[in-house]
């Protein structure tokens, strides 16, 4: 019996040592992002905006109508459209702006988002799920250029973040695993590219 329990353990070990390992070969077929812009002709970057796909698990860099690179995602736990509350694990889809960038104390760098934006806000209080007060928050914190009010019901910390210390084994998954909060996770070698090339203001779409 106990060898047979050793046994399982140690082919599942095995197993799993084998997908991260061909995850790491795949890995190994990414191009930096200077080599891609080299690779379309481009010298810097403009007019930058980001389309998050939601059913591809991508996230596509572009400089003006010039597709740069595609980034590998993973997504909330949850594929609802539209988010109820912060604790649903839904990642919205919408139009968003950057509205912070900074330094994460798990998920090692965060590009937060607007969210809720108007839209958001206007839908969730026409459902139901936020009051006019809360409706009336999140908009003057918006209108202020600041992120959302962040003590609603719908939250307000959303956005595109590393691994942290779990890089090293999520990047190397050869399969999409959504697993987080309603937020978009990337590499950190990934976050830190993107975080180097947008700004305050920079356009990002989600779409389904």
């Amino acid at each position: 019996m106990f060898r047979s329990i050793l046994y399982i353990i140690g082919s599942i070990g095995v197993f799993f040592a084998g997908v991260v390992s061909y995850g790491f070969i795949l890995n190994l077929r990414e191009i930096p992002l200077d080599v891609a812009m080299e690779q379309k002709g481009i010298s810097e970057l403009d007019d930058v905006y980001l389309v998050i796909d939601r059913t591809k698990y991508t996230i596509t860099l572009y400089s003006g109508e010039t597709e740069v690179k595609t980034f590998k995602a993973a997504f909330g736990k949850n594929r609802g459209r539209i988010k109820r509350s912060k604790e649903d694990n839904i990642t919205p889809v919408g139009d968003y702006k950057v509205c912070e960038i900074r330094e994460h104390e798990v998920y090692y760098k965060i590009i937060k988002l607007n969210y809720p934006n108007r839209n958001d806000a206007s839908e969730s209080l026409r459902r139901g799920y936020i009051s006019e007060r809360d409706f009336n928050k999140i908009i003057v914190a918006l209108e202020s250029g600041n992120c959302a009010d962040s003590t609603t019901i719908l939250g307000a910390n959303i956005g595109i973040h590393g691994l942290g210390k779990y890089d090293i084994v999520f990047r190397n998954l050869p399969f999409v695993f959504n697993w987080t909060n309603g937020s978009v996770a990337v590499s950190n070698r990934n976050i830190d590219e993107l975080s180097s090339v947008v700004d305050i203001g920079t356009r990002v779409e989600i779409i389904h």
